[in-house]
C-alpha cells in the first residue's frame, strides 16, 4: 500500500507539471472573480507545502527559498506581495525537483512515526505516511482550483 501512495504522488505531480506547461506566463497572475489567489499562488503553495510536509515527515532539509513562506504559506495572497514572485519556469523547476525527491521515497519511510503528531484543526497525523497522504490530497485540491481558474481565464 505504501508503494501505491508513493506512485500516486509521482503521478499527481506529473499531472501538475503537465497542466502548468499549457499555461502562459500572463495567465499565471490573473485572479478570477470569486478567487482569493492566482494560478501562480496555487502552484507556489503546492511547492511550499510539499516541502514543508517532507520536512515534517522525513526530516529532510527545506529545499525552497526562505521567501516562499511569505508568498505561498496558508493565508497569504498575491495582493499582499511586496517582492517579485518566482517565474513560471522557476516554479516548474521546483516541481520537477520535488518529483525527483518523491522517487527517492521508500515504503519503509512512510511507516515511520513522526517525532510528534502533526495537528491541523481537528486532524492529527502520527506517521510519515499519514501526513504524506494528506499532502497528496492537499495537492489534488489545489490542482482542482487551478483547473477551475483556467476555465475563467
Amino acid at each position: 500500500m505504501a508503494q501505491s501512495i508513493i506512485n500516486t504522488g509521482k503521478v499527481l505531480r506529473q499531472i501538475v507539471i503537465g497542466q502548468l506547461q499549457g499555461i502562459s506566463e500572463a495567465q499565471m497572475d490573473i485572479q478570477p472573480e470569486g478567487f482569493h489567489n492566482t494560478i501562480r499562488w496555487n502552484i507556489g503553495h503546492m511547492v511550499y507545502w510539499l516541502d514543508k510536509y517532507a520536512t515534517l515527515s522525513f526530516g529532510s532539509p527545506s529545499a525552497v527559498p526562505a521567501h516562499y513562506e511569505a508568498l505561498f504559506n496558508s493565508g497569504t495572497k498575491p495582493a499582499d506581495w511586496t517582492v517579485t514572485p518566482p517565474s513560471k519556469e522557476e516554479l516548474i523547476g521546483m516541481l520537477a525537483a520535488q518529483l525527483t525527491r518523491l522517487s527517492e521515497l521508500t515504503p519503509e519511510m512512510l511507516t515511520q512515526k513522526l517525532p510528534s503528531p502533526f495537528e491541523m484543526g481537528p486532524f492529527q497525523f502520527v506517521t510519515a505516511g499519514e501526513l504524506f497522504n494528506f499532502a497528496l490530497l492537499h495537492e489534488a485540491i489545489h490542482l482542482g482550483v487551478i483547473s477551475s481558474q483556467l476555465k475563467l481565464v
